[in-house]
């Protein structure tokens, strides 16, 4: 059964990018947000390249009671970021929170290793994505003059690791939500990042465990044991949570801000 909202997003609507997710045991950041905001009282547009999977997480909104729509869209597309703007609109009347929740790694590696073609696609996902989206949104909250931007990062935006493209994408997006947050603050509109640590996600374990090899349970032990708080990762609804105090108007008063969410991972980095 769905936990019961305090009605912290009552009114508001709200636009989930990547609001589907791979196949997998346990649930994805984007199909949590929008599951959480709707139970919060928002009406939610989910929004996924995969339109079956954005379907699906609206179905699930619509189970509960809650208001959703989904919508198939290409975020390095520039027309396909227009038209979730154009969508939303429509449907919603307005767009007061937008969720920016893409992001890939297949085919990244050491700086050495990953092909010209792999490191394009990545940071075309997960940065120009981010970026037309926004663009794209921006008008209508300066329009509004109001309007909260959330952006899923990654601890990898600081933790050197073996992903040259996926870690360089993050770190830009939190170039991205600063910029944002600074140069649109007089409009009213707030922007700020969640910056989840190791997460057991869908696209996490069971892309890992495909990739390697293993099985997610050797994944999970694996990754569990390098979590300082509690030896063990994060949840979707961790990311969520955090998403949601920074949507919501109880952050009125932040933006700019990159949230950890990595149970002390970015303490140990330093």
């Amino acid at each position: 059964m769905a936990a019961e909202g305090r009605g912290r997003l009552a009114g508001k609507t709200v636009v989930v990018v990547g609001a589907g997710q791979t196949p997998g045991e346990t649930v994805g950041n984007g199909r949590a947000m929008a599951l959480l905001f709707a139970r919060e009282g928002a009406r939610v547009l989910c929004v996924d390249r995969i339109g079956e999977r954005a379907e699906e997480t609206a179905a699930l909104v619509r189970a509960e009671g809650g208001d959703a729509t989904a919508l198939e869209a290409d975020v390095t597309k520039a027309a396909d970021a227009a038209s979730i703007v154009e969508t939303a609109q429509a449907r919603l009347g307005r767009i007061d929170i937008l969720v920016n929740n893409v992001g890939i790694g297949g085919g990244d590696g050491p700086a050495h290793v990953v092909e010209e073609a792999a490191f394009d696609r990545i940071l075309s996902v997960n940065l120009k994505g981010m970026w037309l989206v926004t663009k794209a949104v921006l008008p209508v909250m300066r329009g509004q003059k109001a309007g909260a931007i959330v952006n899923i990062s990654s601890l990898a935006a600081r933790a050197g690791g073996i992903q040259v493209a996926y870690e360089i994408s993050k770190a830009g997006v939190n170039r991205l939500t600063a910029h944002v947050a600074m140069s649109q603050a007089r409009h009213g509109i707030r922007c700020n990042a969640v910056q989840p640590g190791l997460m057991d996600t869908p696209m996490a374990v069971a892309g890992i465990a495909g990739a390697s090899g293993r099985t997610q349970a050797e994944v999970r032990a694996e990754r569990d044991a390098r979590v300082p708080l509690g030896s063990q990762m994060g949840t979707a609804w961790d990311t969520a949570y955090a998403a949601l105090f920074l949507a919501s108007d109880e952050a009125k008063f932040v933006t700019g801000a990159v949230l950890p969410v990595d149970g002390g991972m970015g303490v140990r980095v330093g």
